[in-house]
């Protein structure tokens, strides 16, 4: 069972199918999906967040391969309802795509996605207790790139990959366990 996390001021609830009508209403914009990798379909069809969590997210956590959560406001201080889905931030199993986040349009550029990332990289390396953590990103998303830089990751690698805004440059960022907990541990640490 996927626990709920929080955050200073977000809920993350476990991906639900009743989850899905939101998502869709939020998930297909443009400037969301640019730097999304091509698998995603686009245009978005009408019934892509539901053929998301059915087919693809929900088995993928049964299995015990993926987790996912769903971005809430703990208030309505933000112009959301506490109910009402911001975005999404996800974690997988494997070599080379690890975690992967949206947040809506109107909830950018508060700090917000920053929060969600630093609480489920907790649970990668504390809960999950995988090595390291890798993330491939389209080196023009910058604040994506931001965010990366900030949890003190670094780049490993570099290639060319297709998005659905087109084909860009692919930074390959990285931190391990070890990196990820001196890190946290200096962030909690007190100031002198």
């Amino acid at each position: 069972m996927l626990p709920r996390l929080e955050t200073a001021r977000l809920e993350l609830r476990p991906l639900a199918l009743e989850d899905a009508p939101q998502i869709q209403q939020l998930f297909p914009r443009q400037v969301t999906v640019d730097y999304l990798a091509l698998r995603v379909p686009w245009p978005y069809p009408e019934d892509g967040a539901l053929t998301f969590i059915r087919d693809h997210a929900l088995p993928g956590m049964e299995r015990g391969e993926q987790w996912h959560w769903t971005l809430r406001l703990k208030t309505t201080r933000l112009k959301a309802q506490p109910a009402q889905i911001i975005g999404l931030i996800s974690l997988r199993k494997g070599d080379e795509n690890n975690r992967g986040f949206w947040i809506a349009t109107p909830w950018q550029r508060q700090g917000l996605m920053t929060e969600a990332a630093d609480v489920v990289t907790d649970y990668w390396f504390d809960v999950l207790e995988f090595p390291k953590m890798r993330i491939p990103k389209a080196a023009p998303n910058l604040a994506s790139r931001r965010i990366s830089e900030r949890q003190g990751m670094r780049i490993v690698g570099i290639e060319e990959r297709d998005y659905i805004g087109g084909r860009f440059p692919t930074e390959i960022w990285e931190i391990t366990a070890d990196e990820w907990k001196s890190r946290r541990t200096n962030d909690r640490a007190p100031i002198a």
